[in-house]
């Protein structure tokens, strides 16, 4: 039975079986999440990804999909990047969102993973609410189909915390 839990805290500093990327469709670093995990993680990240690039993802990795790399230094088996979408008044992009979460888990489950970390994706340069992107993030992987066992949401920041300490309540969690 997959558990759900809720860390206010910095995601480079889990130890975890897969931690998940906020990256951009690049693959080779940015800010935010993706930055802090390019630098804790070191070179080998950004050789993996720019092996990616240069094999089956030429033009980047889309929105809603995910991809694994080394950890490299983390203290983690596994990166999974996951592109998610800038959010948008007039476009409904709900479904790009869950898939960066069910699309992890189907990485990790891959894996084999049992642990994996998961930051608020899309939330920071990105301007998904965060009210709005915890209740997707929370209902999608509440629902998946997966072998993991533990869905750890490291959330940078008080702001991020009690948004998803509401939604886990809401949905009585």
């Amino acid at each position: 039975m997959l558990r759900i839990t809720l860390v206010q805290g910095d995601i480079t500093h889990e130890s975890v079986d897969a931690i998940v990327n906020a990256a951009n469709s690049s693959l080779l670093g940015g800010g935010g999440v993706d930055g802090a995990i390019h630098r804790a993680g070191g070179p080998e990240i950004l050789e993996a990804c720019r092996a990616l690039r240069a094999s089956h993802y030429g033009r980047g990795l889309p929105a809603g999909q995910a991809v694994a790399t080394t950890a490299g230094r983390l203290d983690a088996r596994r990166v999974i990047h996951t592109v998610g979408p800038v959010w948008s008044h007039s476009e409904d992009r709900s479904d790009v969102l869950a898939s960066c979460y069910r699309e992890s888990l189907r990485v990790a489950d891959e894996l084999g993973a049992r642990s994996v970390a998961f930051p608020a994706v899309s939330t920071g340069v990105y301007r998904w609410p965060m009210g709005d992107a915890a209740r997707i993030a929370l209902t999608t992987v509440r629902d998946a189909e997966t072998s993991v066992e533990e869905a750890r949401f490291v959330l940078f920041g008080a702001q991020a915390y009690e948004a998803f300490q509401d939604a886990l309540a809401a949905l009585g969690g």
